[in-house]
């Protein structure tokens, strides 16, 4: 028999809704603080990296919710609402923990590897998302988990093109270092949170007739005896 929880729709509508609260209120902030800016006439640009300045230590921590204009900020809504939600959903356990190291990370290495501007917005966590997404599924070798890789790629390969320098008023560094942070913790948690099911046959079995045991396709299967 397989080692998985029996599928339970309530649960499942629970576990949903709970992946969305902290996604959701990310971007409520965000919008807050744009809508703020708008507001007053302000430009909070000087809230980004500034690389190897103190003035722009600040902004790694307040870099992603700044943006340039509306039309930045819808840019970044939707990927980072879905990518977020795939986080908190499918790597539970680990989401807030997976979060909070490519925050910090991709934006440490921002200020210590960039060119000498301003970096803002929240691109740089979409393409951590992706990338933790991408290799963790790869890596964990579950058929669900790769699923969601292959889905990853369809809906956000372009955001490959990204990472290099193409056009010269995007942090392409922002870019890069949130998809390399992505990829270093999808390795260093690679034995944490969800695995692939493992098929358990108690030894005494005698439903299972000996030629099956001893045939060559039954002995390629991976399972575990007790």
């Amino acid at each position: 028999m397989r080692e998985t929880r029996p599928y339970d729709k309530d649960f499942e509508k629970l576990k949903l809704k709970h992946s969305l609260i902290f996604p959701l209120t990310f971007i409520f902030v965000m919008w807050a603080v744009k809508l703020f800016e708008w507001g007053l006439g302000l430009n909070l640009y000087y809230l980004g990296i500034f690389p190897l300045h103190t003035k722009g230590l600040i902004g790694i921590l307040t870099s992603p919710f700044i943006h340039k204009d509306f039309s930045h900020l819808m840019a970044n809504t939707m990927p980072f609402l879905v990518l977020s939600w795939g986080i908190f959903y499918f790597y539970r356990p680990l989401a807030y923990k997976i979060f909070i190291l490519c925050y910090l990370t991709a934006n440490i290495l921002v200020w210590f590897g960039a060119r000498e501007a301003y970096h803002i917005g929240a691109s740089g966590l979409v393409y951590a998302f992706a990338s933790f997404l991408f290799f963790s599924g790869i890596i964990r070798n579950y058929y669900r988990l790769i699923a969601i890789s292959f889905i990853v790629v369809f809906l956000y390969g372009g955001l490959f093109w990204g990472v290099f320098p193409i056009l010269k008023d995007v942090s392409w560094e922002g870019h890069l270092f949130g998809g390399f942070s992505g990829m270093i913790y999808a390795l260093a948690y690679r034995n944490q949170g969800p695995k692939k099911p493992k098929i358990t046959i108690p030894e005494d079995d005698d439903s299972i007739p000996e030629e099956i045991w001893n045939s060559e396709d039954f002995e390629d299967k991976e399972v575990l005896r007790k």
